[in-house]
């Protein structure tokens, strides 16, 4: 479809001085895309002037006359057609934007659309008195990158190029009045926000420290999962002497087939050659190139007091599929039911999905005899953090049984739970001022990797104190840098930093 118009205006002022002028130079045909109507392309014939500045000081010496709302200089398409597939560029990208656009009626290729999405300018700022920074990856493990957060707004204002704290204080220089800063517990971003705006609160957020609390409980757990698992040992002794135990071989089997699994052998052999390479002085970096490990990989086996640190939950954490229902095959063996595949049939109807020859194999040793009492296998070491960590109110009683069993077998893990608990009560009741109190606390009991993070909170004082006293999280960062990732995915990994960030500022 094609539609024929003229311009009417007599006089139209100069582009570039801006002096009004009535002097026609020439007049040509503007061919311009205009939406689409019904599904067909529509095209705007425009007859076009050419007029003559009479400004003899302007450097323009003739300009065509614009028609506002439709026509833009140098374009082909009408300011409606532009914002139309500048949104649809923003909303789907590439590819998709353009099998949108087909469907609208305007063909256009993915790379018009991106190209669109880069000639468009950045909001402006504007003043921001709270701002949120976290990193993302541009390329997860290699290169790191920087979102910038009105929190105020709940808008992304800026991205970075890195997570550099150089970085981050040339654009606090660069925009000031920056009042709080929200951010997570890297120190560069605390290095880069007290050099670019040394005036500003800055409150560590209280999800990551939160998230680094359990990463040190999961240590303290490791280390004293051996206390749980006598525990549990002591158990076992006092059914052995309760009831003839002829699963004993069985169950030495499996411990056989514990201790000689390929990762435990290969766990142990590593520790070995980590501990080794310490011993002569080695750093991290140079037993990475030796042995060929990741960095965490090398920081956890050289940090570890023992190798039972490194096999916690290996030996045990790996319990039979039949652990929960222990309990009623030996009832059901003890009053008289024999038949195994009746007990498997009954097992599997309470949701056991192991085959029948795994409940052969363990009850075979009990024939002729009576079933022991059933001893469950010791929780992993994951699972006792995870129950540490929860609300009381969210464990099941089974959980609750376990959690309190766990707590009296180890005074030192029972001494973590309380710390935790108060911890979680003072983040979000958001009583900063037991800081002080609890790090002492902690000081007080035989738990050095609850030291460890005491010590980092330490020396992260004021923002940790800020971010258990004050209402502000970077729970919006989080949020804008989930939103970044779908720009990534929508984009097929194609994107350079600088589409991604027009993505991210704009949308």
């Amino acid at each position: 479809m094609r539609i024929a118009a003229r311009t009417g205006s007599e006089v139209v002022a100069c582009r570039g001085c801006g002096t009004p002028s009535a002097r026609v130079h020439d007049r040509y045909r503007r061919r311009l895309q205009d939406l689409a109507c019904g599904g067909r392309p529509v095209q705007v014939e425009l007859e076009v002037r050419r007029f003559i500045c009479g400004n003899p000081a302007c450097l323009v010496a003739t300009f065509a006359e614009q028609v506002p709302g439709l026509t833009a200089k140098q374009q082909r398409r009408t300011a409606g057609l532009r914002g139309l597939l500048e949104r649809v560029a923003l909303a789907l990208a590439g590819r998709a934007g353009s099998r949108l656009a087909g469907a609208l009626g305007t063909i256009v290729s993915r790379f018009t659309l991106i190209r669109l999405v880069r000639a468009l300018p950045d909001p402006e700022i504007g003043r921001v008195t709270v701002l949120g920074v976290d990193d993302w990856a541009k390329r997860r493990g290699h290169s790191y990158a920087s979102v910038l957060v009105d929190m105020a707004g709940h808008r992304i204002i800026d991205v970075l190029p890195d997570r550099e704290a150089a970085t981050l204080a040339e654009w606090l220089r660069a925009h000031p009045g920056v009042e709080v800063i929200c951010r997570d517990r890297a120190s560069a971003y605390a290095l880069g926000g007290r050099e670019g705006a040394p005036d500003a609160q800055q409150v560590a957020d209280r999800w990551h420290m939160w998230d680094d609390l359990r990463e040190y409980a999961d240590k303290t757990v490791a280390a004293h999962h051996r206390c749980v698992k006598e525990h549990y040992v002591a158990l076992a002794q006092v059914a052995e002497e309760q009831a003839p135990n002829p699963g004993q071989v069985a169950e030495q089997k499996t411990i056989d087939h514990a201790e000689n699994r390929a990762r435990v052998v290969k766990a142990r052999e590593r520790y070995r050659q980590v501990q080794a390479l310490k011993a002569e002085g080695k750093s991290h970096a140079a037993i990475q190139r030796e042995l060929r490990l990741a960095p965490m990989t090398v920081r956890k086996y050289s940090r570890a007091q023992s190798v039972d640190e490194v096999v916690a939950g290996t030996l045990t954490g790996w319990p039979s599929m039949l652990d929960d229902y222990k309990p009623h095959l030996h009832e059901r063996w003890n009053s008289g039911c024999a038949n195994i595949q009746q007990l498997h049939r009954e097992i599997t109807a309470l949701g056991f999905r192991g085959s029948y020859g795994t409940v052969y194999a363990y009850l075979a040793p009990f024939k002729g005899s009576a079933a022991p009492p059933a001893v469950p296998a010791p929780p992993k070491a994951r699972h006792i953090t995870s129950w540490i960590r929860r609300r009381p109110d969210n464990l099941g009683p089974d959980e609750q049984r376990k959690l309190k069993e766990v707590l009296a077998a180890c005074p030192h893990l029972d001494a973590l739970h309380g710390h935790i608990k108060t911890f979680a009560q003072m983040m979000t009741e958001r009583q900063g001022q037991r800081l002080d109190a609890w790090i002492d606390a902690v000081r007080a009991d035989d738990l050095p990797h609850l030291h460890s993070f005491a010590n980092g909170l330490e020396r992260d004082h004021a923002a940790v104190l800020n971010g258990l006293t004050l209402p502000y999280s970077s729970g919006v960062v989080e949020g804008k840098v989930c939103k970044i990732k779908f720009f990534k995915r929508l984009m097929f990994g194609r994107a350079n930093y600088d589409l991604l960030r027009k993505m991210a500022l704009l949308n």
